[in-house]
């Protein structure tokens, strides 16, 4: 009996007693994801394949640091959505002091499960920004609005499509605030009015649930509490846990690369231009693979980005008018008018304004200039080509010196030269002999006409 219940228990410890241990050390985990730039494709792919990872490594938190000036809708609601997806608690803490969540840092703030922030920082000013048309175009001309005496109430957006962003944009921070319990109101009007608060007084508002001076503070203050995620009542305990750093790795790291809208548009003028000299002198295949590989990422890079689709159609358009005057010179008509629908193109290329998305102004004339002296060094080869004297054919046969190569048998008028790389039988109005210089003064089919140079009167006499 004794034997038995003791295999008993010895098996009951293999069981439970061992996988429980394992998961209360694996459970002390804390991962820590950094996001300090705009948000983007590369910062929001990072986000969530870090709160992924972080599950299997039975994580019990996963604490997201926020430095970030705003960022693009579509990045901003894929970083949400995985937030709110993750079986795991996520804290959002803007940090260290200075830093900001402006913008779709306060949407994310607001989506979090823990939001906090570091003395010394802010948050807000979340109404969307301007999505297509020219920065510094005039807005639509609209019917005034009725007059009002309430001074408090908030400027009406200028036009429809503003009218239409603003109000998603607050019913979409309304219903994050309401999930997660924090001041609805205060979010609603950091949309409609884009007004900013400071740490202490979003603390007051409940627009965040700690003030930590830093990380380990926060989980100093979070040890203990419980959060109701994905339906479950989870209960922390990050009083001494590991905390665990996920930097970005080389994939976040290219990706943040390859969709700057600059770095995007160098890929594309590249991948063309490389393609260009290869089907100009191909064989190397240098320019291809590089102009292939460069037009590629670039196409990918366009198609994660809030694009311009017409400025992308003006791009392709000038860059075939420029590989065009190449191949078919127009003596720079083609040519420049590729340029200006380049220059065009590059200006609309980006359908949005939020910092951090644009295409600096002196990168679109340094690479217009650019493609200027190259079609002008086209266009001055053309010119020098058109210029020369023919070599090849009737007229490069015609005028040529060549010494004799070979004689006929009795003939002593006709004999054998090299011309162009090949034998060509020649008449001559003198005896002929081995090596003497002739010129050809005509071809009559296969037959060419030559004189022998001492027989050539002087010239000026």
């Amino acid at each position: 009996m004794n034997s038995r219940w003791w295999c008993r228990m010895l098996l009951l410890l293999m069981l439970g007693g061992l996988p429980a241990g394992l998961a209360s050390a694996a459970g002390s985990v804390v991962v820590v994801l950094t996001v300090n730039d705009a948000i983007g494709p590369a910062s929001a792919d990072y986000v969530v394949r870090g709160l992924e990872r972080a599950v299997t490594e039975n994580a019990q938190l996963v604490v997201i640091t926020l430095d970030t000036p705003g960022g693009l809708d579509t990045s901003m609601r894929s970083i949400i959505k995985a937030i709110l997806a993750s079986p795991l608690p996520v804290a959002s803490f803007v940090a260290p002091s200075g830093a900001r969540a402006a913008s779709a840092g306060t949407y994310i703030l607001y989506a979090s499960h823990v939001a906090a922030m570091a003395p010394g920082t802010n948050l807000g000013a979340a109404t969307p920004v301007q999505i297509g048309g020219l920065p510094g175009m005039p807005e639509p001309q609209r019917p005034p609005a009725a007059p009002t005496t309430d001074k408090s109430a908030p400027p009406e957006p200028q036009d429809t499509l503003t009218r239409k962003q603003v109000n998603d944009a607050a019913a979409y921070i309304r219903g994050l605030a309401q999930l997660q319990a924090r001041n609805a109101e205060w979010a609603e009007k950091a949309v409609r009015e884009s007004v900013s608060l400071s740490a202490e007084d979003a603390l007051k508002l409940n627009v965040v649930d700690y003030l930590a001076s830093d990380l380990a503070d926060l989980l100093k203050q979070l040890d203990g509490k419980s959060l109701t995620v994905a339906g479950e009542v989870m209960q922390l305990h990050t009083a001494g846990a590991t905390l665990v750093s996920h930097a970005p790795d080389w994939r976040t790291q290219l990706l943040a690369v390859i969709t700057n809208p600059s770095v995007a548009l160098l890929l594309i003028m590249l991948g063309v231009y490389g393609l260009m000299f290869e089907f100009m002198s191909p064989g190397s295949g240098v320019g291809g693979v590089l102009g292939g590989i460069c037009l590629l990422l670039g196409l990918y890079a366009l198609q994660l980005l809030p694009v311009n689709y017409a400025g992308v159609g003006l791009i392709l358009l000038g860059l075939a008018f420029m590989i065009a005057e190449a191949f078919l010179p127009s003596f720079g008509v083609i040519g420049f008018g590729g340029i200006v629908a380049f220059v065009v193109g590059a200006v609309i290329l980006m359908d949005t304004d939020v910092p951090g998305f644009g295409i600096p102004l002196p990168l679109i004339i340094s690479l217009s200039l650019l493609s200027a002296l190259l079609l002008v060094a086209l266009i001055g080869m053309a010119l020098k080509a058109r210029r020369r004297a023919l070599v090849s054919g009737d007229a490069g046969l015609v005028g040529s010196v060549t010494p004799v190569s070979g004689l006929m048998p009795g003939m002593p008028l006709s004999g054998w030269v090299q011309l162009q790389g090949e034998n060509w039988q020649v008449l001559s109005t003198s005896p002929l002999r081995l090596g003497q210089q002739v010129r050809v003064v005509a071809r009559k089919g296969l037959l060419l006409d030559v004189i022998a140079l001492d027989e050539i009167p002087p010239q000026g006499d």
